[in-house]
């Protein structure tokens, strides 16, 4: 509907030309605003004309003249016979259709109805190595290698008389500790839209994983490594029944298992007491956890169990009065392996960084993915072989 202003209408009140001008005036504002009216009436009209398409595409009523209405112009007549009907009756067909929203069905409401997304993210735990913890760590910021000299001669010394000559003894040689540097690396593609899309920090999970497998790794290396392009492993050097001042420097010496493949408490306190007293201050238990299980049954003569577990809950336990570590990297008890190590691992291996886990975000190298590329330079090996022993199945 066209909204029209009525015509105004003007008494001589004036010079002819005035009244011209002014009804000029007056006649070419009311047609400008007319023109203004029926443009917004029929805006409008079209916005109307949408909510009411809509509104049937959606089964819904809307308000009109301050009422409810359904889209045929009628009222609440039916709609109130039904509803008494179904009140007197119980008989819900006088309805026409029924509909319902439900989270079944996405359209019919399951859309709105968003499942509880966790923030966190449970994930496999993996066992790590106590040797960063018990064994020395070396940092250094250039260089391929740590060199430290090696004292392990000693000095010539003879009883004399008073009027003796005094004998020229041989000097002390003085050798070279060397543990070069390996390198671990990891390059882990992530696609650009996970990265942007993903409701967790992608990566900073990605960066977090790698930092887990860097650090199993090391820890397998630092005990059954080979030395070749990772850390020499404690267990991987030469072993000897001969005792200290004795075997070759480099070689650790060992227990041989009274009982064949297995272990009885005997072998346990034969293996501690190989330790000599200067080393045996700070010593500690290695093994696995099959290893601990088994001992942890053994009994002394008077049928005492010999390990001992933490007064609380949690707390390391001591087998003959020194601690138990548990590397999961050890052996088994069998034949031919060393399930057990005892004493000093601080004097005994040594841990060598540089500078920490490196990584770099390369977005550019292989679209759509994004690089995490990381690597970290470590080594290991063997500073004090009279510091350790090893028990052999």
């Amino acid at each position: 509907m066209k909204h029209v202003l009525p015509p105004l209408e003007f008494k001589d009140g004036g010079g002819a030309g005035d009244d011209d001008e002014v009804k000029q005036a007056v006649t070419t504002l009311t047609k400008t605003m007319t023109e203004a009216i029926t443009k917004i009436t029929a805006d409008v009209k079209g916005i109307r004309d949408r909510q009411d398409e809509i509104e049937k595409k959606t089964n819904r009523s809307r308000l009109a003249g301050g009422g409810v209405v359904d889209d045929d112009g009628k009222g609440l007549a039916a709609e109130c016979k039904a509803l008494g009907s179904f009140v007197r009756t119980g008989d819900n067909s006088v309805f026409a259709e029924v509909k319902t929203n439900s989270i079944g069905s996405d359209p019919d409401g399951g859309y709105l109805v968003l499942p509880n997304i966790s923030s966190t993210m449970t994930k496999r735990i993996y066992d790590l190595s106590p040797m960063r913890r018990l064994a020395r760590v070396e940092t250094i910021a250039n260089g391929d290698a740590w060199e430290e000299p090696l004292d392990t001669d000693e000095v010539a010394g003879t009883w004399v008389g008073e009027q003796e000559d005094r004998p020229v003894g041989k000097t002390a040689q003085v050798g070279m500790l060397r543990v070069p540097l390996s390198e671990i690396s990891a390059n882990q593609p992530v696609t650009q839209r996970i990265l942007d899309d993903s409701y967790i920090n992608i990566g900073g999970w990605v960066t977090g994983k790698i930092g887990d497998k860097f650090a199993r790794a090391e820890g397998i290396g630092f005990t059954t490594g080979n030395g070749i392009k990772q850390p020499r492993g404690l267990l991987s050097y030469p072993t000897s029944t001969a005792t200290d001042l004795v075997r070759p420097w480099g070689t650790l010496q060992y227990i041989q298992s009274a009982t064949g493949a297995a272990i009885n408490g005997d072998d346990l306190k034969a293996l501690m007491w190989a330790v000599r007293a200067v080393y045996r201050q700070g010593s500690c238990w290695l093994m696995n956890s099959n290893t601990a299980a088994a001992i942890d049954k053994l009994k002394n003569g008077d049928g005492d169990y010999i390990w001992r577990d933490g007064l609380t809950a949690g707390a390391q336990p001591s087998l003959l009065g020194y601690p138990v570590e548990f590397d999961e990297s050890y052996p088994d008890i069998g034949a031919g392996n060393a399930p057990v190590a005892f004493g000093n691992v601080k004097l005994a291996y040594l841990i060598v960084d540089r500078v920490g886990i490196k990584m770099l975000h390369d977005p550019f190298t292989n679209k759509p993915n994004v690089l995490f590329y990381a690597y970290k330079r470590v080594g290991g090996g063997l500073a004090h072989s009279e510091a350790v022993k090893l028990l052999k199945t």
